[in-house]
């Protein structure tokens, strides 16, 4: 007789955001996972709910010397789908909003009310924040657009912290292998925001503490 508690999840009963994960995890084992890595990096920045670092990761088990190459296309797909965001929000928010809080995962209305108070202090850092950390850095790509952020400003805030995400992360994979992929399955997330608020404590010591700041 079958056992009636099977302790194995099968696919049938996984949820759509696990499958949709599986589905990225594939693109490793494909000889199209580079191209893959770029569309996932892209869509990720305004309304894909899977971000690129797993991809980014399982393809550097494979092929550590090519860690670097796959953190510069992470990186330069990222910023791209951050314009896309701003554009969306810019131009086609007042049509596709409703879309986007019934349907995409990280959106609500009282995280964009949220996004768009914190563009009226520090539209720089925010960005930076959300494309270096787990926020959902797709939030604040459209509320760029909805409130007028300069593009200048997304994409060089993306390119900053959507960088020193991803080639952190691809540093960790070419000196440590598997060994770093074990630790960024489990840490990416904390380690990502104890090194933002290191680089916000620094510099919060610049402007208070040194003379002449």
């Amino acid at each position: 007789m079958a056992d009636p508690s099977p302790t194995h999840e099968t696919p049938s009963r996984r949820g759509p955001l696990r499958r949709l994960y599986d589905w990225v995890l594939s693109w490793a084992e494909s000889r199209y996972g580079l191209a893959g890595l770029a569309a996932i990096s892209f869509a990720e920045s305004s309304f894909f709910p899977i971000p690129p670092d797993v991809l980014q990761i399982a393809l550097s088990v494979a092929k550590p010397q090519l860690s670097f190459l796959y953190a510069a296309v992470s990186a330069v797909a990222s910023v791209a789908g951050g314009v896309l965001g701003w554009a969306i929000g810019w131009g086609l928010w007042h049509l596709v909003s409703a879309w986007f809080f019934a349907y995409v995962p990280g959106f609500s209305h009282e995280k964009f009310d949220y996004v768009q108070s914190l563009y009226q202090n520090n539209a720089f850092l925010a960005i930076f924040a959300a494309a270096f950390t787990p926020i959902p850095y797709k939030v604040f790509t459209i509320a760029a657009g909805v409130c007028g952020v300069p593009l200048g400003t997304l994409v060089g805030a993306s390119a900053l912290g959507r960088g020193a995400r991803f080639f952190l992360v691809a540093t960790a994979m070419y000196f440590f292998g598997s060994t770093a992929k074990r630790f960024l399955d489990r840490y990416l997330e904390v380690i990502t925001l104890l090194l933002l608020a290191a680089i916000v404590a620094g510099f919060l010591a610049i402007k208070f503490l040194l003379p002449g700041h």
